[in-house]
């Protein structure tokens, strides 16, 4: 059996377009038929950092539920921008904000979590910084979160902020980097900044990017999602 691991920067819930609206962002979080999907941007930038995706529209239009996660403000959706959403059914056993190094605050998230019958799972839902210097050191400490617990299954995703295919990776040997596809710019993909990193015993069955004329209008991201193989009994 396998379980879909999605991941979406929401930019903010203001598309291409230059209109902000959430429930278009929330259509294509439906379409992508995933058990779990860490956002990105989900927060506005200024002030106290409101939620860009409100929490209610969440519940009322989809069958995921936010994580119960550290948050920016008391009116934000997410830690430095991120939430994980997850499928009702999904148990969450543990979540934690992790503090990454660079030179603009950055964070990660890590949940422990686990289907009705399965052994559980970490994951680390992260957005990268923009310099490679940061980056790097930031990969260093996920590398050694995606290991805290052992040689169980573990999976960091997100949107990575890397246009090279070989550099900047340093860090994540042994593990495995999967590029699903380009996903920046929407409206003409051409960077791979969004990708998947998979501990040994997991096996990606299929992966991909989600890309339809909406999810072309609706973010300047595509999101990617992919079919894990070993996340369950």
């Amino acid at each position: 059996m396998s379980l879909r691991i999605a991941s979406y920067n929401t930019h903010k819930c203001v598309g291409t377009d230059g209109q902000r609206d959430p429930e278009r962002v929330l259509s294509v979080i439906n379409a992508l038929s995933a058990d779990v999907v860490a956002l990105q941007e989900v927060d506005l930038r200024l002030g106290e950092r409101p939620a860009a995706l409100p929490a209610k529209l969440i519940e009322a239009e989809t069958d995921f539920r936010p994580a119960d996660l550290p948050r920016t403000g008391p009116e934000s959706l997410g830690w430095h921008g991120q939430t994980v959403l997850v499928r009702r059914g999904t148990r969450i056993l543990e979540t934690e904000g992790i503090a990454l190094p660079g030179l603009e605050p950055r964070g990660a998230l890590r949940l422990t979590l686990a289907r009705s019958g399965a052994d559980p799972f970490v994951l680390i839902a992260a957005h990268l910084g923009l310099r490679r210097t940061d980056r790097r050191a930031q990969w260093a400490r996920i590398a050694r979160e995606l290991g805290r617990d052992g040689p169980g299954p573990a999976l960091a995703i997100g949107d990575f902020n890397e246009w090279s295919s070989k550099r900047g990776f340093e860090a994540l040997t042994g593990l495995d980097i999967h590029a699903p596809g380009a996903t920046y710019p929407s409206r003409a993909p051409l960077g791979r900044l969004d990708r998947l990193v998979t501990t040994p015993g997991l096996r990606v069955l299929r992966m991909g990017v989600f890309d339809s004329p909406l999810a072309r209008r609706a973010s300047d991201h595509l999101p990617i999602w992919a079919d894990v193989e070993g996340l369950q009994v």
